[in-house]
């Protein structure tokens, strides 16, 4: 007898191939029988022709301190997300000496947003090396399975203290140290090691990530672990990813990639860079890739990981990009509860006072500063609900208020009334320098690229990219109008089979008998994003956007249920991934 048997749905099975109706019969947490299944289960699902594919993995999120206090990972696990890696871009809470505990939490709070007053209420600490934070995240209740990296700048405070937090360069002694850590935990392990050198990642003092300026030396010896386990991925957000807007040179990724292509000649592992398009080199990309395709011709691994929609911040009254934050009216009603807010802020007089020419300044409105800018409304553009991820220039703030012959200013205003003040503005800051996703389509057909970069976890108060499996296949797939889309089978390959292999998981991401059994049923003309809202559900009531989504029917990891009609299961088959995982037997 079967545990679960799937009956009649439209098989999408992770390898690219053509879409056929069909079972799916799982035992012991393996698929055992694909095709026409007979036999009875105790667990039987009319599938009636919904879509049924793999689990999705998702390797770059930031669930380093939440996997110890939300098993299903949320909201990753909203979007079919089955499988998750996290230790991404340098960032993570081991190895952690007892008296530099405040100090990683500063580290992932600055850089990915995350409210330290959150990690500080949910993080119980018990551990001190790497291998002792793998036998914690064994030891949390898991409905996914997750995997981690070993994290330069958490390697680099332990073992260099405030030489190594103010990036000091590092001694021999140092890297030997450094290497040994990392070593460690590939061996106990990590599927991994990863870094940051973008002036876009910076401490919540505003100093940039350690490792930001580490010299070959360092880069290189600790690469050395990995060519000597045969283990791992080099993983990093490289200097020039985010482009002039967060500081980084014009051509500081092009001279990143040079080291990088030597990297994995000499380490023999995957090399992955975050690869964003940006206005100022708009096409810097297409070299990039270049570069790839030469590499990997060579022999090298050498991959970028896009994210394939729009990169920026979400503006509203939810969020902490609020452009009116900086404006003294509204600083007087900032604190209240939205409903308060937005009642208030109908107030005609009230109005006219924000919009006067008073500022309190940049340091007051951080990004909401920075989004008021007029410069930036023909980029500031309505989502609605459902969002809408590729708006046309017309839609745009300044562009409404040139046909309505209005201030831009007075336009948001209104706009951000909408829906009871729920309403958000998205603001594009890369993959959308021609104004539409052309070049993030071109992206997704390149070889030389990984989905990647939703982010799950991280940036709370800012955006909700974790949602990026459910935008693949209701935008590149079913819904895009401003140019061509995607061949389902194609794009489920993309974030099924491609991403598990690049972590050596080969064990996941198809649906073929001897794989785990982790598989997503989708009402697939159902399916649809919601707009992100603002929750206060993190430790100690802190603030997160979240993204849900309809129309999965259910999610499964090794056959069990995990999440039904949207809404969590008490299952809890989620594993700690120790390294990489082998093929099924032929």
């Amino acid at each position: 007898m079967h545990d679960l048997l799937i009956r009649a749905g439209k098989i999408v099975d992770g390898t690219g191939a053509a879409p056929f109706t069909g079972d799916v019969a799982v035992s012991d947490g393996r698929i055992t029988e694909v095709g026409r299944v007979s036999g009875a289960a105790r667990r039987t699902v009319e599938a009636e022709g919904r879509l049924l594919t793999p689990g999705f993995v998702d390797i770059h999120t930031h669930y380093d301190a939440q996997a110890t206090w939300d098993p299903h990972l949320l909201p990753s696990g909203w979007h079919g997300v089955t499988t998750a890696v996290c230790g991404n871009c340098g960032v993570g809470f081991a190895p952690a000496r007892p008296d530099r505990h405040d100090w990683l939490i500063g580290l992932m709070e600055g850089v990915e947003d995350i409210p330290g007053s959150a990690l500080s209420e949910g993080i119980r600490w018990d551990w001190e090396s790497f291998p002792e934070y793998l036998d914690a995240l064994e030891r949390s209740p898991l409905a996914l399975d997750l995997g981690t990296q070993v994290p330069h700048g958490a390697v680099r405070g332990y073992v260099m203290g405030e030489r190594g937090a103010k990036n000091e360069p590092a001694t021999a002694e140092d890297i030997e140290a450094m290497y040994r850590i990392v070593r460690e935990g590939l061996t106990a392990g990590a599927l991994g090691f990863s870094t940051s050198r973008t002036m876009g990642h910076r401490a919540i003092d505003g100093e940039p990530v350690p490792g930001s300026f580490a010299r070959e030396d360092e880069l290189f010896g600790i690469g050395r672990a990995l060519a000597e386990t045969g283990l791992g991925v080099f993983e990093l957000a490289g200097a020039g990813a985010a482009g002039d807007a967060a500081g980084d040179g014009p051509e500081d990724a092009l001279k990143e990639i040079e080291w990088m292509e030597r990297m994995t000649a000499e380490i023999g592992r995957p090399v992955s860079f975050a690869m964003l398009q940006f206005d100022s080199r708009p096409d810097q990309w297409r070299e990039l890739l270049e570069i790839c395709a030469r590499c990997n011709e060579s022999g090298g691994s050498l991959f970028a990981q896009f994210a394939a929609r729009p990169f920026g911040i979400l503006s509203g009254h939810q969020t902490v990009a609020n452009p009116f934050l900086n404006r003294p009216a509204y600083a007087e009603i900032a604190d209240l509860p939205l409903a308060e807010r937005v009642r208030r802020l109908r107030d005609p007089e009230l109005k006219r006072r924000i919009l006067g020419p008073e500022r309190l300044g940049d340091d007051a409105g951080g990004f909401g500063a920075f989004i008021d800018s007029p410069g930036l409304y023909a980029k500031l553009f309505p989502m609605g609900d459902p969002p809408d991820y590729e708006p046309t220039p017309e839609q745009s703030i300044a562009a409404i208020a040139q046909r309505e012959s209005r201030d831009p200013s007075d336009v948001l205003y209104d706009w951000m009334l909408h829906d009871e003040g729920r309403e958000l503005l998205l603001l594009p800051l890369f993959n959308y320098s021609a104004g539409d996703l052309d070049a993030a389509r071109e992206m997704l057909l390149d070889p030389n690229t990984v989905v990647s970069l939703g982010d799950g976890g991280a940036h709370c108060g800012l955006i909700c990219d974790a949602s990026l499996t459910t935008f693949l296949l209701t935008h590149w797939v079913r819904d895009r109008s401003r140019g061509e889309r995607l061949p389902l089978e194609w794009v489920v390959e993309r974030m099924t089979r491609q991403t598990a292999s690049l972590y050596g998981l080969l064990d996941r991401g198809v649906l073929a008998p001897g794989y785990r059994a982790d598989l997503n049923l989708i009402d697939f003309d159902a399916l649809c994003l919601r707009r992100p809202e603002m929750a206060h559900d993190l430790p100690g009531g802190a603030r997160r956007l979240l993204q849900r989504a309809d129309g999965y029917a259910a999610t499964f990891v090794a056959g069990e249920c995990i999440m039904e009609a949207g809404e969590a299961t008490d299952a809890r088959p989620g594993k700690l991934l120790r390294g990489a995982q082998p093929a099924p037997a032929a």
